[in-house]
């Protein structure tokens, strides 16, 4: 075998991967969306018998035998395919830790837990959910053992979420935030409350899903690559720049949710399809980490989204669906989006607060996974941080531990990304608009030209880069979340004549 040969069949490889993954993921998303309810018994056997198949594709001795002989001839290799051969060394070396009777039980388990967490939400029953969510993190316990001995469990599911953070990085993130968001938060508390009477503007469903198409066509998303589905919370999955699966949930006397759900969803999936062509089928294709897909998901929802020139863009829209709406300004509607106050429901939180609703999510995953509060304590330690950091009382399980669906799915290490990807956006935007006009594309309905900046910087990417340094290429310099902080008062103090 020589170099081209080798290649050749790392691509052979790569496109039965990308098929396997390609299936589970449309089941899973026909499980969130139209499925019944009973279906997770047989989809659970299915995904047993895939994620089998996929572990077995991915670990063999053939895929073993092609990567090592990759390795040993990578100063023949371009250098996509060098970094392709580094990603597969570090996702083969960890899965293989696993046992496969082991990696087949946890997809079985978190393919019934998903179905579980829906119920247990909608009845406000964390008792269901807790026995699931207990052998969830046993499981990510025993893999991170497994898979990185020497590392804190933590810090090893941080990096698989944004490669190379560690806690460490998180704290010192973290306080940065609380040092300035906490001081302007107070100031926003004590100035002229905002009138949001608008967000409850009676807006009827079949409305809200026109909304949605024509927020659909405003932001570049194309309906023949894109579908909408409707779930309990709102998520995004990218298989290729053909396929892309968005979804959000409607509320009748609350249409901002499905609105900027909708934007942060359809951000996901740009950054999805905009990988290099040459990146189709392999491992280089889609985002390189959670922390870069947040920064294009919530700039497009909170950045642009929430900006004058794009409430003033999106009114003609609303009012004509919804005309009740007729009876507020723009201004009156920009003041209402970005209103801020302590809430309890993360995924309609102002920006101000939001990076709170991570640090308590931040804090409860490092108690989960050093063993220091028990699956059954967590909503006493929920409802306490909520108190804590927002000031809150959190009146059911619904409301909050059960909230997210994140965890039923085993995605512990993922909350952080949210914060990160903030702060990236907010930077990405200084650093925009020293070439571009941000505020005129945006005034003008003209998105794409926001789009091919984004597309340039990061989207064609895909994971050629690690995530630091495509960011601090974006940037032309180190991350610094001051960026962020600056946005922040700098936004709140308009919208609250500070």
């Amino acid at each position: 075998m020589n170099t081209k040969e080798a290649v050749n069949k790392l691509n052979e490889l790569e496109l039965k991967e990308f098929a396997l993954g390609h299936a589970m993921g449309i089941m899973s998303y026909d499980d969130e969306t139209v499925a019944p309810k009973t279906s997770y018994i047989p989809r659970g056997k299915t995904m047993g018998v895939l994620s089998e198949m996929s572990y077995n594709l991915s670990t063999g001795e053939e895929a073993m035998g092609l990567l090592d002989y990759l390795k040993e001839h990578m100063d023949e290799l371009s250098a996509e395919d060098r970094r392709r051969v580094e990603i597969r060394d570090k996702q083969a070396r960890e899965l293989r830790a696993i046992p496969v009777d082991e990696y087949v039980a946890y997809s079985e388990l978190t393919n019934e837990a998903s179905g579980v967490w829906r119920e247990a939400k909608n009845k406000s029953d964390y008792k269901l959910f807790e026995p699931y969510l207990g052998k969830i993190v046993d499981f990510q316990r025993r893999f991170a053992g497994y898979a990185a001995p020497d590392r804190d469990p933590y810090d090893y599911m941080l990096d698989l979420y944004e490669e190379g953070l560690t806690q460490e990085k998180c704290e010192v993130f973290f306080r940065s935030l609380r040092e300035r968001i906490v001081p302007l938060l107070e100031r926003v508390k004590a100035a002229e409350p905002v009138d949001t009477g608008l967000l409850s503007t009676p807006f009827p469903i079949p409305a809200q899903r026109e909304l949605a198409h024509r927020l659909m066509t405003i932001e570049g998303l194309p309906e023949e690559s894109v579908i909408i589905g409707e779930v309990e919370h709102p998520f995004s999955t990218g298989f290729s720049k053909y396929d892309n699966r968005i979804t959000t949930h409607y509320y009748e006397d609350n249409f901002a949710s499905s609105m900027y759900s909708l934007l942060h969803e359809g951000g996901h999936a740009l950054y999805d399809m905009h990988s290099d062509d040459r990146y189709s089928f392999t491992s280089l294709n889609g985002g390189v980490s959670m922390g870069v897909h947040e920064s294009q998901s919530r700039f497009y929802e909170n950045i642009i989204g929430r900006s004058r020139e794009f409430v003033e863009l999106a009114r003609p829209v609303l009012t004509e669906l919804c005309p009740a709406l007729n009876a507020y300004s723009g201004e009156q509607m920009w003041r209402a989006f970005n209103a801020a106050a302590p809430s309890l429901i993360r995924t309609e939180a102002d920006e101000l607060t939001y990076p709170l609703h991570i640090m308590v999510r931040y804090e409860m995953e490092k108690a989960m996974v050093k063993g220091d509060v028990k699956t059954a304590e967590l909503p006493e330690m929920w409802n306490a941080l909520y108190k804590e950091y927002l000031g809150i009382d959190v009146p059911d399980d619904k409301n909050g531990i059960l909230q997210d669906s994140h965890w039923s799915g085993g995605a512990i290490g993922y909350f952080p990304s949210y914060a990160l990807g903030s702060a990236y956006g907010a930077q990405l935007l200084c650093k925009m608009s020293e070439t571009l006009d941000v505020a005129g594309a945006v005034r003008e309905g003209n998105l794409s030209k926001i789009s091919r900046w984004l597309e340039e910087k990061i989207w064609k990417y895909g994971c050629l880069l690690k995530p630091a340094e495509l960011m601090e290429r974006a940037f032309e310099g180190p991350f610094d979340p001051n960026h962020y902080t600056d946005y922040l008062e700098k936004k709140f103090a308009e919208a609250y004549n500070l």
